[in-house]
């Protein structure tokens, strides 16, 4: 009389075989997520310049250091005011960088003299770096 089901044996070599399959496959898939967090960073970045485009076309000027991102979504109550705010420039929340910290913004920029510096400063949070690490910025 045979049993129906799989022996031990049988089941150690699914898990090996799984395993070995787990461990060829895992570190390409990981490899994207970088990437993937860096081209998310670099359209944020877009969108949000797109959106300080817009607000400076209203107003005259970019929103100050102080007023932030925020004066994408709020009308800046802090001098200098708005002129001609017709917000909000962006539909939703500020979004944080991929890397969960919020973006840098200064205004007026000190690469961008005439406009702003926007940027990232990558998975490790500290200026410079490679790969993962590396700044992002709309310069």
């Amino acid at each position: 009389m045979r049993r129906k089901g799989m022996t031990l044996i049988e089941m150690l070599v699914v898990i090996v075989v799984l395993a070995i399959l787990a461990s060829l496959v895992a570190p390409s898939i990981f490899q994207h997520v970088g990437s993937a967090r860096e081209a998310a960073a670099r359209s944020q970045i877009e969108m949000l310049s797109a959106a300080m485009d817009a607000y400076r076309l209203d107003n005259g000027y970019y929103p100050t250091t102080e007023q932030g991102l925020q004066a994408l979504r709020v009308a800046p109550q802090t001098d200098p005011a708005p002129r001609n705010w017709r917000g909000p420039y962006i539909r939703k929340s500020v979004p944080e960088d991929p890397w969960g910290r919020p973006y840098i913004f200064q205004s007026p920029g000190q690469v961008n003299y005439n406009g702003f510096d926007l940027m990232t400063l990558g998975r490790d949070g500290q200026p410079g770096g490679t790969d993962e690490d590396h700044d992002i910025t709309n310069w």
